[in-house]
């Protein structure tokens, strides 16, 4: 499979809620993805259940439901509980804006590495 110009890849953990035993997988970090995609493969054999379905438009704009649930994730020495869609078994797993952003990286697709976002873009009060 040939990459996007934008994404590379980087090694993820992955958990249930419980953290007693993490996978080691290879994602793809996609900026023009919202949401984290992982095989629902991996994500039974580490005995995360679907809470959740929801419809999403993929970059044709067609429709699709994919269920939905959540993980623990490491990435980059930070761990964080995680909304993610259950993608075909198989499938490429896939870090999508949302986690990228609660974690605080930012994707440097320049040189291929995720760096850590040092301000937050607000006003004070």
């Amino acid at each position: 499979m040939a990459e996007k110009l934008g994404t590379f890849t980087v090694m993820l953990e992955v958990a249930n809620l419980d953290g007693a035993e993490f996978a080691s997988v290879e994602a793809l970090v996609d900026t023009g993805a919202t949401y984290t995609m992982l095989g629902e493969d991996l994500l039974a054999s580490l005995g995360i259940q679907p809470t959740g379905r929801e419809e999403f438009a993929l970059g044709d704009g067609s429709l699709i439901e994919y269920n939905l649930g959540h993980t623990r994730l490491r990435l980059e020495g930070k761990e964080r509980v995680a909304t993610v869609i259950f993608g075909p078994a198989g499938a490429s797993h896939l870090i999508g804006a949302v986690t990228l952003q609660s974690f605080r990286l930012i994707a440097d697709s320049v040189n291929e590495r995720l760096i850590t976002m040092q301000r937050i873009h607000a006003r004070p009060f």
